[in-house]
């Protein structure tokens, strides 16, 4: 394989070169994909703020963005290493330890931006549930580059010494090869930021979400998709909030009649789209305080009757937030039967999914 693609561009100049930023660029998705699964899924020492209220707009955004980034960068890495890695091995423990280690970094990078690229996508061709698999991955991945990372430093320090403008006797040299990289990179992180950044809206010709649905703001599940459309219009629809004992059933109109506050907050999804928007509602804070809410948190159910993100839990940080709504309207109108209606949960800095929409039960956990 080695004597079928010969390139004087090929080497650990390039490998080592090109390896850097794919590294920080795995890093940086670790981070903020952990980030993203312990808000949902918290361990109990894990904290989150509520403030600044595009926080996770950020880090989910960036999580998308450097991962797009990456795949150029993973493209560049295998061509510079590629004949390498069908070299016939030694069966030496530290040879087979180095091979082991890039087989699963390899393995599981590619694994992670695939499946996260067709994630983004809402596309999944596969059986098994994607956050699960996703998050596990993860781990193999970061793990699979420490190794390679401890086996590799001294090469890879060799190769940084080496001048990368060596010229080749043919062909494409090794400085046209990282600059098509680099631009490669930039190009495909623009082409998805303009999901999270809006005014790259513009640019963004690959995000699947780019600003459009009912109301200016796109929509993962629909009412429909839900099957929640006739309990949603249901005139004698109740929103029960409860605490222990104590209990109230509001009809929308009582809850349009209560003191409405209004909040810019974006809806953030962990496919990497995110849009803002003008919510408003009856506060959360001051929905509780007729149920004596004091501490705690608080759980939300939708009128939907299935699938994994019909509940939510809201930590108490976020409960009390002047921006947290029981959402009534958006931009001005009437909450879209789409958007939640009659009506849902607004809370800042939080991912698109734990924002239950169709609420019918809102009750303080004991």
């Amino acid at each position: 394989m080695a004597e079928a693609a010969p390139s004087p561009a090929r080497g650990p100049e390039i490998a080592a070169r090109a390896g850097i930023p794919l590294g920080i660029a795995i890093l940086v998705c670790f981070v903020t994909g952990l980030l993203s699964h312990w808000i949902q899924h918290p361990p109990a020492w894990f904290w989150w703020p509520a403030h600044p209220v595009w926080l996770y707009r950020f880090t989910q955004g960036l999580h998308v963005i450097t991962g797009i980034a990456a795949i150029p960068l993973l493209l560049v890495k295998l061509w510079a290493v590629y004949p390498r890695l069908f070299r016939r091995p030694r069966f030496s423990p530290l040879e087979l330890l180095e091979r082991g280690s890039i087989a699963l970094l390899v393995g599981s990078v590619i694994f992670q931006l695939a499946t996260g690229l067709v994630n983004i996508a809402q596309y999944y061709p596969w059986k098994f549930f994607f956050p699960v698999a996703h998050h596990a991955m993860a781990y193999v991945a970061v793990g699979a580059l420490a190794v390679h990372l401890a086996v590799k430093l001294p090469v890879i320090r060799d190769a940084l010494s080496r001048p990368v403008e060596s010229p080749p006797s043919s062909g494409i040299s090794r400085r046209a090869v990282l600059n098509a990289g680099w631009v490669a990179a930039a190009v495909a992180g623009l082409a998805v930021a303009g999901q999270t950044v809006p005014f790259l809206r513009w640019l963004a010709v690959l995000a699947p979400r780019s600003g459009e649905g009912p109301q200016g703001v796109p929509v993962n599940r629909t009412a429909l998709a839900a099957g929640v459309t006739d309990r949603a219009r249901d005139p004698g629809y109740r929103l029960i909030v409860a605490a222990g004992e104590r209990q109230r059933a509001f009809t929308r109109a009582e809850l349009a009649a209560l003191p409405q506050t209004t909040a810019r907050l974006p809806i953030a999804c962990v496919e990497g789209w995110s849009a803002a928007a003008e919510w408003s509602g009856v506060r959360l804070r001051d929905l509780l305080a007729a149920v004596n809410y004091r501490d705690g948190d608080v759980r939300f159910e939708s009128l939907e009757q299935a699938g994994i993100y019909r509940t939510s839990v809201l930590p108490a940080e976020h409960v009390t937030a002047a921006e947290t709504l029981v959402a009534l309207t958006i931009n001005g109108e009437t909450l879209d039967i789409d958007h939640g209606y009659p009506c849902r949960l607004i809370a800042p800095s939080r991912p698109g999914v734990l924002q239950t929409k169709w609420l019918g039960r809102i009750e303080v956990s004991a």
